[in-house]
């Protein structure tokens, strides 16, 4: 077998279907003692591995190279005690609401923190611009919480505002999509791919929610020779580690104002004379479901650091007797 080095373009449970540097794609598995001993994290759709190649059968992967953008969760399997990345090395995450009542500007502060300490840069896509006239009241409400973000309202069903589009979508660039079910994710893959790569399924009429149409990472190379990361699970992301405060800060960049300026520097903005929170949010100058919305996400975040410092611990030792033990081995062989 020969080593080289490959992308993760899907992963199927067990099996993973890589994309070698000339186009071609092959299937591998991960060798055991090297990701079952936590020595390597598990490979994701969009990550580079090294791999021994096996023109006669399944390749083997052998080390996950490291990322410079990825998102994570716990992982869902009961018992479940590691971080699971579930995409990897993009540059641009395609933040995506629809035009009908999916709408939600907490759901997107929510978004925003995530896709900032991912490491990539947020753009707001807008889909089923087709049914409404005018889009510009939701525009100016992203704009309102979200100064310096692109917003590009398209329709996959007209092809309106995908040329837009054009300027993430460059050769060697890489775009995941970020949004709930029935948002119109796989919809306007298909319209970016000019072909039905991914399965679509109707909204439901009664709530106008979607259904789950993609059942596994998988990363979909463009004609213009960019590539897109379609992900199940996303609304199962949470904030991780150090940097979700630092995340939170750059979403609610506009409260920062409003906390420094509380009379007391440990102000829990209840009912402490001074506070300035309480001040904005009754005097009209602070929205009280914007705020209600960061303390939501601070929660999350601090209850988040302690277990995902915890997982890491846990990984280094995994690492340190991995070490050991093939140092062992060498020893006695």
């Amino acid at each position: 077998m020969t080593q080289t080095t490959a992308r993760i373009s899907a992963v199927h449970k067990e099996r993973y279907e890589l994309l070698l540097t000339d186009g071609g794609r092959i299937y591998g598995k991960l060798k055991a003692s090297v990701y079952l001993s936590g020595a390597e994290p598990y490979p994701t759709a969009g990550d580079y591995a090294d791999i021994l190649e096996n023109p006669g059968g399944d390749s083997v992967i052998i080390k996950t190279h490291p990322r410079k953008s990825y998102f994570s969760r716990l992982d869902p399997d009961p018992g479940g005690h590691r971080e699971q990345a579930v995409a990897a090395n993009f540059d641009h995450v395609f933040i995506m609401q629809s035009l009908n009542r999916d709408f939600n500007l907490r759901r997107l502060e929510r978004y925003l923190t995530l896709a900032r300490q991912s490491g990539g840069t947020p753009v707001v896509v807008l889909t089923k611009a087709d049914l409404t006239d005018d889009c510009s009241p939701q525009v100016a409400a992203i704009e309102r919480i979200a100064a310096g973000v692109d917003v590009c309202p398209v329709s996959a069903v007209t092809g309106f505002g995908l040329d837009g589009l054009a300027r993430y979508l460059r050769p060697g660039g890489t775009v995941v999509l970020l949004g709930s079910s029935g948002v119109g994710k796989s919809s306007l893959l298909n319209a970016l791919t000019g072909q039905d790569v991914m399965e679509v399924r109707a909204i439901r009429e009664d709530d106008a929610r979607g259904r789950h149409t993609t059942t596994h990472r998988q990363l979909v190379t463009l004609p213009s020779g960019a590539c897109v990361i379609d992900t199940p699970g996303m609304r199962e992301l949470g904030l991780w580690g150090q940097t979700a405060d630092e995340s939170l800060s750059g979403v609610f960049a506009d409260l920062e104002p409003f906390l420094n300026a509380c009379r007391f520097s440990d102000c829990k903005h209840q009912t402490e004379p001074g506070c300035a929170v309480r001040a904005a949010i009754e005097n009209g100058e602070l929205s009280p479901k914007r705020w209600e919305n960061y303390l939501k996400l601070k929660r999350e975040a601090l209850y988040a650091e302690d277990k995902i410092a915890a997982i890491r611990e846990k990984s280094a030792r995994n690492k340190d007797i991995a070490g050991w033990s093939k140092k062992r081995k060498k020893e006695i062989w």
